[in-house]
């Protein structure tokens, strides 16, 4: 039976999306989640929302329970996770309010566990992570996004930096020369545990910056990436909606 996750970045945990929402708390073997769940319905859809960041946003993205949040989702036994982020544009083409379904993932963080799988014991663990974004939910969330007309960028290429500290001019070209077509800071290593868990993953992002590789622009800075996420947080959640009930 079709039962839907939602991973809400800042701003996008929004638990009004739901009907009859009720919240639950959990605890895994990995601790607990960065907050309680929240379970409801959409369309008639049971969806299962997890607040990356905790309802307060007091988790910074190293510090996120990336395994928890997931194997939480699991014990749910959602069949489908939507993940929602904000993002910067590593090309010009990408412009600020922009929504890019990503379809590819680089990894440039450090200090994060990155498998349910610490130790193989009698059989080793080595998950294909070749396509990580799930092309069924990536098709319904993009022709969602485009006949509800909002500018969408149907694939592309997030690496996933530490954080919290944004980037360098140098390391925003380098990232730009390996062919990463945005930048943030929490896909990586969620789509990762998402695909160990055997749960089909995908992303829409949300452009809120050039990042700092384009110098006629000011650097990013916080409250510029504050002022275009809220002016464009309402189009992600008519998005998540609307997507429910085309999938399956």
């Amino acid at each position: 039976m079709l039962k839907v996750g939602i991973i809400g970045g800042s701003g996008l945990d929004d638990p009004q999306i739901l009907q009859d929402a009720k919240e639950i708390d959990v605890i895994t073997p990995y601790g607990e989640p960065t907050s309680p769940l929240t379970t409801g319905k959409i369309s008639g859809i049971d969806v299962v929302i997890a607040s990356r960041h905790g309802k307060k946003h007091q988790f910074s993205p190293t510090q996120v329970n990336y395994r928890a949040n997931i194997h939480a989702l699991k014990d749910q036994q959602v069949t489908h996770i939507i993940a929602t982020t904000a993002c910067g544009s590593l090309r010009e083409e990408i412009g600020r309010g922009d929504f890019i379904i990503i379809d590819q993932f680089i990894d440039f963080t450090r200090h994060r566990k990155t498998t349910f799988y610490e130790s193989f014991g009698d059989y080793s663990i080595h998950t294909p992570m070749a396509d990580p974004f799930d092309f069924g939910l990536r098709n319904a969330l993009y022709k969602t996004s485009i006949d509800l007309g909002f500018k969408t960028h149907n694939g592309g290429t997030v690496i996933t930096i530490e954080g919290p500290r944004f980037s360098t001019r140098a390391e925003s070209r380098m990232f730009r020369g390996w062919g990463a077509d945005v930048i943030n800071m929490t896909i990586a290593p969620e789509a990762i545990l998402a695909n160990e868990a055997n749960i089909p993953y995908a992303v829409i992002a949300m452009s809120t910056d050039y990042d700092c590789w384009k110098e006629d622009e000011e650097p990013v800075s916080w409250e510029e990436v504050l002022k275009v996420f809220d002016k464009n947080s309402d189009n992600v959640k008519k998005v998540l909606i609307n997507v429910v009930s085309q999938i399956g």
